[in-house]
């Protein structure tokens, strides 16, 4: 009997070492990404405002004396953050332009120094997400654009090569890395989600120093892939993955409209709906979905997000078990739909989108026996009915399970399939009858 036990299926293989560290985010699911800075006052592209030349560098910078964080409430951004269901909040401590959010004693480019604000906003969002027991991801920008001795300036300009000017290399090396201790030592990130890895090498950056005296503190923090490759987990951005990523550790950052940081004209959108198509489509293929936010330069958040993430956490908070430390479901050639497994596989998710047609869902070639389907978050017991199964095949045929209207949840309704141990799935070629 040649029968594929799914777990083979669909679990790659775990690097050594990896799998402890790495629990709390594999079961997460959701995070919280957070743009705020000095793109978020007049609406423009974090950044890349000036080093496209859309506007002169000093014409962006002057952003600073609006950055007023006048109506910045961290505790309510915390509430909101914890009350969408995301397990941690990743923000942007400094983008590529260098205005770092916290009180730093590197440069005077900072929240402090430089804004209207006049005072350190990053300490206290850290406090308020950690107090409601929210994880900590802290973006950093390897590049600094605004920096005189960093080698890139503008997408054209360039102020020095590594090779002719080492000893400018290593009094930005030590600027930035000077940043990275300050962050560790005042905050103590759970997740350091770096970016801008592109412009130089790993030895360049110097990648492995790096995670070594950031680990200092924490041997269990977890990086990003954006260090050149040696991170711990794969990060697609804005293109939710078509086929499922070999990688075991996966997020996607997705922003709600067009933009990542506030940008006024921007009104494009997703719908609830469609922001928790894509959350489970990245359950189903393994991975997590880190959704971006970005509020204004008063630290106010933009209703239309708001609005966003309390219909997701009406969604996530329903439906908790079939969400946090579930694994990737099965294949797509036994339901039609997206699926994700308990860590046992012994119970099996069907999310359902739409309305069955004749109040049915179909289930197919699974071997186990069914102990029982009951709709997630009100547990209602669901009947079910088998067919093309017969004595002679081991072919277990057809499964529908009837799902009543009543129970349908107006974004996507969950069904767990309790399952008499680990799934195990038909993927044998059928034949004709030689043996009846």
């Amino acid at each position: 009997m040649r029968t594929l036990i799914i777990a083979l299926l669909i679990a790659p293989i775990t690097l050594v070492g990896q799998s402890t560290k790495m629990q709390w985010f594999e079961d997460a699911r959701l995070g919280i990404f957070i743009h705020w800075g000095l793109y978020s006052v007049n609406g423009i592209s974090e950044s890349w405002a000036f080093f496209n030349k859309y506007i002169d560098h000093e014409t962006y910078m002057k952003q600073a004396g609006g950055f007023t964080a006048a109506n910045y409430a961290p505790d309510e951004w915390a509430d909101l953050i914890a009350g969408s269901g995301a397990q941690y909040a990743v923000i942007t401590s400094k983008h590529h332009e260098g205005f770092a959010l916290w009180d730093t004693d590197y440069g005077a480019v900072n929240a402090v120094d430089s804004a209207a604000a006049g005072r350190d906003v990053l300490t206290p969002f850290v406090k308020a997400i950690r107090d409601r027991d929210v994880k900590v991801g802290m973006y950093y920008s390897l590049p600094d654009w605004s920096y005189p001795d960093y080698t890139h300036f503008t997408r054209t300009d360039r102020r020095y090569a590594i090779a002719d000017d080492p000893a400018r290399w290593e009094r930005f090396l030590a600027y930035s890395h000077g940043q990275m201790r300050e962050l560790r030592d005042q905050y103590n990130p759970d997740l350091w989600w770096f970016d801008g890895d592109w412009e130089h090498s790993a030895e360049e950056w110097q990648v492995d120093h790096i995670k070594a005296f950031l680990s200092e503190k924490n041997k269990d923090v977890i990086f990003n892939s954006r260090l050149n490759g040696r991170g711990d987990y794969e990060t697609p951005e804005i293109g939710m993955p078509i086929l499922r990523p070999q990688a075991r550790y996966w997020e996607l950052c997705m922003t709600m409209n067009d933009s990542w940081g506030y940008q006024y004209n921007d009104d494009h959108y997703k719908s609830p709906q469609q922001v928790i198509d894509i959350f489970v489509d990245c359950i189903s293929k393994g991975g997590n979905l880190l959704l971006d936010i970005g509020p204004k330069g008063d630290g106010t958040i933009p209703k239309e997000q708001v609005h966003i993430l309390r219909e997701l956490g009406q969604w996530t908070n329903k439906h908790r078990e079939a969400i946090y430390g579930t694994r990737r479901g099965i294949p797509y050639d036994h339901y039609y739909g997206p699926t994700a497994l308990s860590p046992d596989s012994t119970t099996l998710y069907l999310y359902v989108r739409d309305i069955p047609k004749d109040g049915k869902v179909v289930l197919k070639g699974v071997k186990n026996k069914i102990n029982r389907a009951y709709v997630v978050g009100e547990a209602s017991i669901l009947d079910s009915e088998n067919f093309c199964s017969v004595y002679w095949s081991e072919y277990p045929g057809l499964t529908y399970l009837e799902l009543p209207e009543r129970a349908l949840d107006k974004y996507y309704t969950v069904i767990a399939v309790l399952l008499d141990g680990p799934i195990e799935l038909f993927r044998e070629k059928t034949g004709a009858i030689e043996s009846n």
